[in-house]
């Protein structure tokens, strides 16, 4: 069976390999705080079924309590190191089989295995407090090897730390009109692409929530990093095939034979 990547918009993405499905930070949220749903219809409810659902860090646009209240119970729930004691409301999600991982650990899941890696990225759940929680990207083996980078900066041990994909779900953009340290704009995914050297990415992390009363502040900065990402990518790593998908849209890339 073809390996399919289905984007849901932010980073919530489903990896479908070797009979198994995989959830990525899942949002299934109009609003969230100050931010709402500007672009693509919410994800149906088939969206929340997953064997493994996997949380990159602690943001609340990345580990959404109440999007993981939608899992069916028994769905088995990756998280970095300390999530429990920082997000009290994981606690109250018995029905889920949640696992802190670090950096270096692997899980078998069904016929996959997964391995946590480092994100160089802010892993706190709040901007000010202690780092006691790492904020992690996955390497997802099956049929096809997949990264999917949670939320990163450029670091020097990318290429090592990843090692070989196939596939490469990228954050290009964010969902404010100024980007942060330690993430990726579309010209760094594009280098990303050039140190990691997968066959395939898919953008994500962009173009779907925006600050409520901000849609005049700088709106390139929300509409353009996909294209421009593509842009980039034929620059300066022309053999990797790029994927940009709507919302709820799906591909089936190509991996190594």
């Amino acid at each position: 069976m073809p390996v399919e990547i289905t984007w849901w918009g932010h980073a919530t993405c489903t990896i479908e390999d070797a009979g198994a499905r995989v959830l990525t930070d899942p949002l299934f949220a109009r609003r969230l705080a100050h931010l709402r749903r500007r672009r693509g219809a919410l994800p149906p409810a088939g969206a929340a079924r997953a064997d493994v659902v996997l949380v990159s860090h602690l943001h609340a646009d990345h580990l959404h309590v109440p999007s993981l209240a939608r899992l069916a119970p028994g769905t088995r729930v990756l998280v970095p190191r300390g999530a429990a004691r920082a997000v009290p409301g994981l606690r109250r999600l018995r029905s889920l089989r949640i696992s802190e991982v670090e950096p270096g650990a692997r899980v078998e899941v069904g016929e996959l295995v997964i391995r946590a890696v480092h994100a160089e990225h802010d892993g706190r759940r709040l901007p000010v407090g202690p780092h006691r929680s790492p904020a992690l990207g996955y390497v997802v083996s099956g049929e096809a090897r997949t990264y999917f980078a949670g939320d990163t900066g450029l670091f020097d041990a990318m290429a090592d730390t990843v090692g070989e994909v196939d596939v490469a779900l990228l954050p290009v953009g964010g969902w404010g009109p100024y980007l942060g340290p330690h993430h990726l704009d579309p010209a760094r995914a594009a280098e990303a692409l050039g140190r990691i050297g997968p066959r395939s990415a898919v953008p994500v992390h962009y173009g779907t929530y925006w600050p409520i009363g901000m849609d005049a502040v700088r709106p390139h900065e929300f509409h353009s990093p996909g294209d421009e990402f593509v842009r980039q990518a034929a620059l300066r790593a022309p053999e990797v095939a790029v994927h940009r998908l709507g919302h709820g849209e799906s591909v089936c890339p190509e991996v190594a034979g």
